[in-house]
């Protein structure tokens, strides 16, 4: 690893008071949760149909089944626990440096670390609502649901169908998610992007409304945005913010 990357880094976190994470996928690999692009990632696995078609809103409506059996298999992953990342972040934000995370994991894994301004762009599964009354069904519910191989899991109270609170294609992202993450991107005076290939849009255009003074991307991978960040580091997100101190504002 790069130890005057480090120092540079380290620099910039003591000279910042408002610091924003913008994180993806790779960020909780190292917790064991399957990305999407890397080369074990879901789209380089093969299925009867393609990750982005499962993934969808229409197959979602139609196919229920296919959907939850893909659902359970890769996305809805037991036991995973915050890794180097999530607790750093977390003792940033407890020190008073990092005002606001913004996810596109649906994991849940930076609440679990102890973040508590988490922008979930792309919702959660630890979240689940029934779409005829509306009732909620936590992350131990759709678990046991999967553990019954239930591949159409239904309201206890009115028997509607269950859908989990993620963001499918096809799906427009919460308002009031987004508006939150573009007034805490714009406020900021660092922005700390990790563990995404900043491919995904609309979530990956919010990094725009960025107009601070440090601009740092940590990724294992190069990004398109490279090219306007002050700082590139290519390394684990987790072993790059572990070397960071930090300390009370």
């Amino acid at each position: 690893m790069d130890e005057e990357k480090i120092k540079t880094l380290q620099k910039m976190v003591n000279d910042s008071k408002k610091i924003v994470f913008f994180g993806g996928a790779g960020v909780s690999t190292e917790s064991g949760v399957p990305d999407f692009r890397s080369t074990n990632g879901l789209y380089h696995q093969h299925y009867k149909y393609p990750p982005e078609t499962i993934l969808s809103h229409t197959f979602y409506e139609r196919n229920r089944e296919e959907f939850f059996r893909f659902y359970y298999d890769k996305i809805l992953v037991e036991g995973v626990q915050p890794n180097k990342a999530h607790l750093k972040l977390a003792e940033m934000e407890k020190a008073g440096k990092l005002t606001a995370v913004v996810t596109q994991n649906i994991d849940g894994l930076h609440q679990k670390a102890g973040s508590k301004k988490v922008y979930e762009l792309h919702g959660s599964t630890l979240r689940n609502y029934c779409e005829r009354c509306g009732q909620f069904f936590d992350l131990d519910y759709m678990l046991d649901q999967k553990k019954k191989g239930c591949l159409d899991p239904r309201c206890d109270k009115c028997g509607g169908p269950i859908k989990p609170d993620v963001v499918l294609y096809e799906e427009g992202l919460d308002n009031a998610t987004v508006e939150g993450a573009v007034r805490a991107i714009a406020d900021a005076d660092m922005l700390i992007i990790g563990g995404t290939s900043l491919v995904v849009y609309p979530a990956a255009g919010l990094i725009d409304y960025f107009q601070g003074k440090h601009l740092v991307v940590i990724n294992m991978q190069a990004t398109g945005r490279d090219k306007q960040a002050d700082l590139v580091i290519e390394e684990k997100i987790g072993e790059v913010l572990d070397k960071i101190k930090v300390s009370i504002v």
